[in-house]
């Protein structure tokens, strides 16, 4: 999985409340669960003017010009700024796939939809909590300034604006030690492949008649 401990980059806006998962990476693209290839679909109801399908070449699909992360100067961000109740619906995975394939490693948020806050984290996305007040500043930050980043601590639990305003967020232990350490379900099960290997032997020895082909 992917590693994360900090991050200094370029910060997109998405204004809008209650983005479901549908929004992020539409029905007709969940045939596949490869985790890779989905960046060029993430939000792509809103991203293109035509029919997203599976497979499509989308580098010369038409783009929606009003759409806030087709503007030029967004290109490249890897940090999301949306609004409350992100990732609400379906409990897709694709949807952490998608924005992690498209680029974003951190989403600041007032809230998440819990599935989606916890697929997030098992994806190498840190998802970060901040109050409306705060949100609302930044976006103001960012509509006052153009190439707007922002750097972002986990070690610390830290997000310091261009003007040096640290402001701190809160994660679960567990969940942190995950991503600094670049840990999802199976690499924490591998943790202890030794003990896992001993017992199996140890099983085979005491019921070898469960192992017989």
């Amino acid at each position: 999985m992917y590693y994360f401990t900090s991050l200094t980059a370029l910060v997109a806006p998405l204004d809008r409340a209650n983005i479901d998962t549908d929004a992020i990476i539409p029905k007709q693209f969940l045939k596949s669960i490869k985790r890779s290839g989905f960046g060029p679909f993430a939000f792509d109801e809103w991203r293109y003017l035509d029919i997203g399908e599976p497979d499509m070449d989308c580098s010369n699909r038409p783009l929606n010009p009003d759409f806030e992360l087709n503007k030029p100067h967004y290109q490249g961000a890897k940090i999301l700024l949306t609004r409350r109740n992100f990732g609400c619906g379906s409990s897709r995975e694709h949807a952490p796939w998608a924005l992690k394939d498209y680029g974003f490693d951190a989403i600041i948020a007032p809230s998440f939809a819990d599935i989606f806050f916890n697929n997030s984290f098992k994806n190498g996305i840190l998802p970060i909590v901040l109050s409306e007040e705060t949100v609302q500043q930044l976006f103001d930050e960012i509509a006052a300034t153009e190439g707007y980043q922002l750097s972002i601590d986990l070690p610390n639990q830290t997000v310091t604006t261009p003007t040096a305003q640290v402001i701190p967020f809160e994660v679960d232990a567990f969940r942190k030690h995950c991503l600094l350490n670049g840990l999802d379900d199976i690499g924490l099960t591998l943790q202890r492949a030794p003990e896992i290997k001993a017992y199996e032997d140890a099983r085979q020895v005491s019921m070898p008649w469960m192992f017989n082909e």
